[in-house]
């Protein structure tokens, strides 16, 4: 049984997710809270393998609160509830920085009159399970002997064509894992950059001027019919599939409203599919943290064509379905830790003649 925390200044959202939560029989609400003082408290007397955190509350919000939890639960999972504007977004993406895990967006008022609950529930139901399922095996597992990461092994040869696009795909954890990687892409990046992440509307443009921010390349929400530049970051906005298409001789980022993918839009399948479409050989793409499957198809796309995919290794994600279905496909030329990545992904982009001799060694030495 996964116990939750729910902590909400609002008493009917405080029962809202209540009673969304006790609908799966796997999960029990041991406890609620009005603000994060509370939480605390309840923390120290309870089992609590997941906490529901409101972002603003009185006296204590949901910033600090992540903070202190922090402190004393370095490995508990929060999920911040936010309202869906740009000012709940902003927070939301502080909180993900102080160390929450992960987020949902809380229905409208007008959502909630008029019965459009469904959504909500099956979002906020599959990260608390999956997320309380990881707790569960964290805790059976026997602590490892050393903190030293193997050698990571290779499972497909590289492309041994020059990236002429990188690609990211990303959920739970995305954001983080994400900031850490963008912290070391040079300004002087030579290829454009595309990113979907799973994120609702408002919360994408803010991811990407956090990580403009952060970053020497520059990172924008993506718009219709916009051409297509080198040392450009794209991010997917949320509620749009991001592709890419030609409008006379120029390559520029396209935006649809197609059905999701994997329950998802934007979808990381929509946009890999649309990149080895156009790039072929020259599309390098990474994924990142995040619960289900989405990529794995895309990623076969992507390697059918030439290009080459990188994952990143499942023990340093939040959840790690996402690159483990690359991986357990054999799609992955090379699965890294999170803080190995970028190191790597700006070598093959910026040494592309040096990438390209390696490459063809390790294809000869597997042959």
């Amino acid at each position: 049984m996964i116990q939750v925390l729910v902590v909400d200044d609002s008493v009917v959202v405080r029962r809202l997710l209540s009673d969304a939560l006790t609908s799966d029989p796997r999960i029990s609400v041991v406890g609620s809270a009005a603000n994060g003082s509370i939480a605390l408290q309840k923390l120290a007397h309870l089992k609590v393998d997941v906490v529901i955190l409101d972002v603003e509350m009185p006296d204590m919000d949901g910033i600090e609160t992540v903070r202190r939890i922090r402190a004393d639960f370095r490995d508990l999972p929060v999920i911040m509830c936010s309202a869906l504007t740009e000012r709940g977004a902003d927070i939301t993406l502080r909180a993900l920085a102080a160390g929450a895990t992960d987020y949902v967006a809380k229905p409208t008022a007008a959502a909630v009159q008029a019965d459009r609950m469904n959504s909500f529930k099956s979002e906020l139901l599959a990260k608390v399970i999956a997320l309380g399922e990881r707790v569960a095996r964290a805790s059976l597992q026997s602590p490892p002997r050393a903190s030293v990461i193997p050698e990571p092994k290779p499972r497909r040869a590289p492309s041994l064509a020059p990236p002429a696009a990188l690609a990211f795909g990303s959920s739970t954890g995305g954001p983080n894992a994400l900031a850490t990687l963008f912290e070391r892409i040079p300004a002087d990046f030579p290829v454009p950059i595309f990113i979907a992440q799973h994120m609702p509307p408002l919360f994408t443009k803010i991811l990407a001027d956090r990580l403009a921010a952060s970053s020497g390349v520059r990172v924008v929400e993506a718009q219709h019919g916009v051409p297509v530049e080198p040392g450009f970051a794209y991010v997917a906005p949320g509620n749009y599939h991001l592709t890419v298409g030609l409008v006379g001789a120029r390559l520029v980022t396209q935006l649809n409203q197609d059905e999701p993918e994997n329950s998802c839009r934007p979808a990381v399948d929509v946009l890999f599919r649309s990149l080895a479409a156009f790039y072929r050989s020259g599309v390098l793409a990474c994924v990142l943290t995040g619960m289900g499957r989405d990529g794995a198809r895309g990623a076969r796309d992507i390697v059918t064509a030439g290009g080459s995919v990188v994952a990143q290794s499942p023990d340093t994600c939040v959840v790690p379905s996402m690159p483990r279905a690359v991986i357990d496909a054999g799609l992955a030329d090379l699965v890294l830790p999170l803080g190995n990545l970028a190191d790597e992904l700006v070598r093959r982009v910026q040494a592309p003649t040096g990438f390209r001799a390696s490459a063809r060694a390790l294809s000869q030495r597997e042959m």
